[in-house]
């Protein structure tokens, strides 16, 4: 299938009343990840533009309720105060050298995870999430520590990660290239 017709079957299927619902998946909440080749980040960003905007609008109680994980972590960091910090940091030192100070700021991969936090914050149960800006947060935030951290604390909505790599059911490469480590909860949303 093209980029064009994968991206297509996109809004069909969370319009399905068993994809809120959960039906068909043991009943446990489904989180999905729609894989793409990278080179196509920005028609991929385009169709999500336009999704939210089609299902938004619509009288039903469904909402699409995009969180870029990037944009989350310069807020979060902005909030704190750090970010000129940061900028100071990375132009003395290099991009290396933020990584670490960046994820403890952040408290990654602990239970008061901030991104986690302020994805909690702000959702409401008629949402369905909408993560991006995978490839833009990358090294700092790891897809796979986001889906875990997440699926402990986000029970009631279905998750979907859009993903400029390949994941194959099993293993997570971004870019097509950098292997992250293996998920095992996600469904493929389209296959390809």
């Amino acid at each position: 299938m093209t980029i064009y017709e994968r991206l297509d079957k996109i809004l069909p299927k969370i319009k399905e009343k068993g994809f809120k619902e959960n039906k068909g998946l043991g009943n446990e909440v489904g989180y999905y990840i729609f894989d793409y080749d990278p080179k196509d980040e920005m028609l991929v960003r385009e169709h999500i533009s336009f999704m939210k905007q089609k299902i938004n609008n619509d009288p039903t109680n469904l909402r699409i309720k995009e969180f870029d994980l990037y944009e989350i972590m310069l807020e979060i960091l902005e909030q704190k105060g750090y970010l000129e910090k940061v900028f100071s940091m990375e132009t003395e030192k290099d991009s290396e050298k933020i990584i670490n100070p960046i994820k403890k700021t952040l408290r990654l991969t602990q239970k008061n995870d901030m991104i986690v936090d302020y994805i909690k914050k702000n959702l409401s149960n008629n949402d369905i999430v909408f993560l991006t800006g995978v490839g833009k947060a990358w090294p700092i935030i790891r897809s796979h520590t986001v889906l875990n951290n997440l699926h402990s604390a986000i029970d009631n909505v279905p998750v979907i990660m859009f993903f400029p790599g390949v994941y194959d059911g099993l293993e997570l490469r971004l870019f097509d290239e950098i292997k992250d480590d293996n998920y095992y909860r996600a469904f493929k949303l389209i296959d390809r």
